[in-house]
């Protein structure tokens, strides 16, 4: 009896693992432009203007975006697909603030023009399959330095090597429950304070940060959570390391760390 439920377990994994393998794999979608190693310039070279003026029409100052007039206007989708070709003549070579703020406006731009493909649509999650099919993630690609570079990769091959744990602040995935969308380009000129105004900002938020000094508990945002490392190897070293963006009264409590639901809700003006 045990050998028969055995044998019907082994079929049954290896007809799932037959037909997960017969099923295609998603396309990948490249954006930007393939440029030749001649013709790439350096990060002093690449103009962020257009992102910037793309993102003071369409964002407003709660990081909130209007895709549907964006998708709409044909010239600023245009705009915005001209932006990323732009992008894609870097080289990679500048100081880390040039890089950070390249890889930030990079992440941002290539999200937004992933969800205004898929616009109309309620969550950034109903577009990231796990097992086949498409995932925006990992199959929207933009051609930097003649390689193709996946969302996932930026943010785990580049961001995290950089020791900035304050770009968890700045990178957007299209949802409530992420950083706000700053309605304007970063730029190495003014990225420590953008980056401070927009953690502070962060952690402004109730739905992403509060302290209950009677439960002697902090609610937070999971993203701490998972991506703790970056932030510590400890829930005070993690604490430590936010306190400078949380109020004052909150950075000199005490407690354990609690983490709150993620809204993965588009991040839409209605």
């Amino acid at each position: 009896m045990q050998n028969r439920a055995l044998t019907n377990v082994i079929v049954f994994f290896s007809v799932l693992a037959l037909t997960l393998s017969s099923r295609p794999l998603a396309a990948d979608v490249i954006v930007g432009a393939n440029v030749a190693a001649a013709r790439q310039i350096p990060l002093d070279q690449i103009d962020h203007s257009v992102l910037d003026g793309l993102l003071k029409k369409y964002v407003d100052d709660k990081g909130m975006v209007n895709y549907k007039a964006w998708k709409a206007n044909s010239g600023d989708s245009q705009a915005l697909d001209q932006y990323l070709v732009h992008l894609s003549q870097s080289n990679g070579k500048g100081t880390k603030e040039q890089q950070l703020a390249f890889w930030i406006n990079t992440y941002n731009a290539v999200t937004v023009k992933g969800i205004l493909r898929e616009y109309p649509t309620t969550s950034i999650r109903n577009h990231t399959a796990k097992l086949f099919g498409y995932n925006i993630w990992k199959n929207l690609k933009l051609v930097v330095g003649s390689k193709q570079v996946s969302l996932d990769e930026m943010e785990h091959q580049v961001f995290r090597k950089m020791g900035e744990p304050r770009i968890h602040f700045a990178i957007v995935c299209a949802s409530i429950g992420c950083p706000r969308l700053l309605n304007e380009a970063y730029v190495a000129e003014r990225l420590d304070a953008q980056l401070t105004v927009n953690s502070q900002s962060f952690f402004a938020e109730a739905s992403k940060f509060r302290y209950d000094a009677n439960r002697k508990t902090f609610y937070i945002s999971p993203i701490i959570q998972w991506f703790g490392e970056d932030f510590g190897d400890s829930e005070p070293a993690q604490l430590k390391t936010i306190a400078p963006y949380i109020s004052d009264s909150a950075a000199s409590g005490r407690g354990s760390m609690s983490f709150v639901d993620y809204d993965w809700g588009l991040n839409d003006q209605k």
